[in-house]
């Protein structure tokens, strides 16, 4: 496995779901349709997104 940072290529916004997608081997398109329709529930998914963008870091190369 590898660690948890954000990719500089193949985000869309910040990174987040595509480095959360490479750390657990799923598809970034997964995640990110996983979390879009989490965003329909209640709850603070939104709140852990911004977390999670301020928290990761860039991956260095």
């Amino acid at each position: 496995m590898t660690t948890l940072t954000r990719p500089r290529n193949r985000r869309v916004i910040a990174g987040v779901c595509a480095g959360l997608a490479e750390r657990f081997g799923w598809s970034p398109n997964t995640v990110r349709l996983v979390f879009a329709l989490s965003c329909l529930l209640p709850g603070p998914q939104f709140i852990i997104y911004l977390v999670l963008w301020v928290m990761m870091p860039k991956r260095s190369y």
